[in-house]
């Protein structure tokens, strides 16, 4: 049996969430709240499997300020979000809270009994169109070229990467930068892990499509 603990302020969502839940005959709603603080303090009471959360409670806290605070005291409490508002940042920001999942208000009733169960036994849901714009956004970094961590490096870094590639030996680099062999090699090793290089040759490739040594390709 799925223990449900519902909180929205609308009452007549209320109740027709509690009609088609208990119905089913693996589900049972425990506890309903109007806002947040309240859902905290239910489920603190109730230890329900699942909190069903309202996204928008403009009376007393939000959901996502409520999912956030819920699980610190309940980590083992799964938290779908309920919203109607299919966009992006407000499902990033529910995962951040660490919500289980979301499903639009606009669902099936199919799909948010699908959604429940899921969550119920650990695992994340994400409604449709919003797994496909995580895919679009993972595969969006993937392609970005590797020159984007350029801006991790520290000034230092930058500069011994740019001796590296231009033919200085750590020796000569310690010399010119006036610091010992071995930070020289500390701050290569850095630059080498912050890149995810493992030669010399790369250094160099990188530092010609950079343009850091006066021209590029």
């Amino acid at each position: 049996m799925i223990r449900i603990l519902l909180v929205d302020d609308h009452a007549v969502v209320r109740m027709g969430l509690n009609m088609l839940l208990n119905a089913r005959p693996n589900m049972e709603v425990v506890g309903e709240a109007s806002e947040g603080n309240e859902g905290i303090q239910k489920a603190e009471e109730l230890k329900p499997d699942v909190v069903l959360m309202d996204l928008s409670m403009p009376h007393g806290k939000d959901g996502l300020s409520a999912t956030s605070e819920l699980k610190k005291i309940l980590p083992d409490t799964s938290i779908l979000i309920l919203t109607m508002h299919d966009d992006e940042e407000y499902l990033f920001r529910a995962i951040q809270a660490g919500a289980s999942g979301c499903i639009l208000k606009s669902a099936p009733h199919e799909e948010l009994l699908q959604a429940i169960e899921c969550v119920a036994k650990g695992n994340a849901y994400l409604y449709p169109s919003a797994t496909k714009r995580l895919m679009e956004e993972y595969l969006s970094h993937m392609k970005q070229d590797v020159s984007d961590s350029y801006s991790l490096l520290s000034d230092r870094e930058k500069e011994v990467l740019t001796l590296i590639a231009k033919g200085y030996s750590n020796k000569e680099i310690a010399e010119k930068l006036i610091i010992s062999v071995k930070t020289v090699e500390t701050h290569k090793s850095k630059v080498m892990e912050k890149l995810q290089m493992k030669t010399r040759p790369e250094l160099v490739s990188y530092a010609l499509k950079k343009g850091l040594m006066g021209y590029g390709i």
